[in-house]
């Protein structure tokens, strides 16, 4: 049985849409800019492939930086969560240049090649990492780059470590390791 404490702090699983609050608001921006940590890597007419996108935190701004010729596929597992960020893209008039793909637990389930995938603060709730990046390989252009971002709230050093070493092996190397606020980073590309 779970505790108080796993199902606030979303432990083990995937998030539920309902805690989506304690990490998706306007308080959030004061140390996560959504633009200033994504445009070093997305261009305007870039492909882009937001995973556990929660409901468009970072998608929104992703939206804008594709510009009129790009494209944003948001993938997640929530119906609910997809549908919420839906909205959230609507109504900034960004909602031509998204997509959005309802997954599974065991498969992404996206055929499109990105320049560039962002996993933010969702791969420590996928039970197997190994098979997930290896998908997340599959979706990346020969030039792409894939920015994986763990909670330090959740992840520790050693398991991100670990994180990195599972990539490694699903032909993933580190290109770079970004600093963000609360957040264990790296840049990762095809080997």
């Amino acid at each position: 049985m779970k505790s108080i404490f796993d199902v606030l702090f979303a432990r083990s699983g995937v998030c539920p849409s309902w805690l989506c609050f304690t990490f998706d608001n306007p308080v959030r921006r004061l140390f996560h800019n959504p633009v200033r940590i994504l445009s070093p890597y997305v261009q305007p007419g870039s492909i882009a492939i937001d995973i556990g996108p929660g409901k468009g935190f970072f998608t929104t701004a992703l939206c804008s930086l594709v510009g009129e010729k790009g494209r944003v596929i948001a993938v997640d597992v929530q119906r609910r969560m997809l549908e919420g960020l839906a909205r959230r893209v609507r109504r900034q008039g960004l909602a031509d240049r998204l997509k959005t793909h309802l997954s599974t637990s065991a498969a992404i389930g996206v055929d499109e090649r990105a320049d560039f995938v962002l996993a933010f603060w969702m791969v420590h709730e996928v039970p197997d990492q190994g098979h997930f990046l290896g998908q997340v390989a599959n979706l990346l252009r020969p030039t792409a780059t894939f920015l994986l971002s763990e909670p330090l709230v959740h992840v520790t050093g050693r398991a991100f470590s670990r994180t990195l070493e599972t990539a490694a092996k699903a032909g993933l190397s580190v290109r770079a390791e970004p600093r963000i606020a609360l957040s264990r980073s790296a840049l990762l590309s095809l080997s």
